[in-house]
C-alpha cells in the first residue's frame, strides 16, 4: 500500500484559508483516485473531495462546494480551503483509490494517512 503522509493543518480564523498536501510514497499514486475526508469530535468519518488519477473528475460534498478545491501533480494531492468556517473544524485525512476514478464511498479506498489537524476558530 502506498503511504501518504498529510500537511498544512493549523489553527485559523473564521473567513481564513489553509492549504493542505498530501504526498504519497509511491509513484502508482498516479493511477489512483486521490480523496480528501474528514473527521470532527464525536462524528463519523465524511468525504470532503476526490480528484481522478488524471486530474480530469472532481466531486466534492455539498458543505464545502465552493469553497474547497482538490488539485494533484503527480506525487502529491492538495485541498485548497477558503471561507473556512468553525465547522470545519476537524482531522482531515487523504486517501488512495483502488481504481483510477472514485466518487467518495470510503470502501473505494485503501490506503490513508494519519490526518491533519485544522481548527476553524468563530
Amino acid at each position: 500500500q502506498v503511504q501518504l503522509v498529510e500537511s498544512g493543518g493549523g489553527l485559523v480564523q473564521a473567513g481564513g484559508s489553509l492549504r493542505l498536501s498530501c504526498a504519497a510514497s509511491d509513484r502508482t499514486f498516479s493511477d489512483s483516485a486521490m480523496g480528501w475526508f474528514r473527521q470532527a469530535p464525536g462524528k463519523e468519518r465524511e468525504f470532503v473531495a476526490v480528484i481522478s488519477a488524471n486530474g480530469g473528475i472532481k466531486y466534492y460534498a455539498d458543505s464545502v462546494k465552493g469553497r474547497f478545491t482538490i488539485s494533484r501533480d503527480k506525487i502529491t494531492v492538495y485541498l485548497q480551503m477558503t471561507s473556512l468556517k468553525p465547522e470545519d473544524t476537524a482531522v482531515y485525512s487523504c486517501a488512495a483509490g483502488t481504481r483510477w476514478y472514485a466518487e467518495g464511498h470510503e470502501s473505494d479506498f485503501a490506503s490513508w494517512g494519519q490526518g491533519t489537524q485544522v481548527t476553524v476558530s468563530a
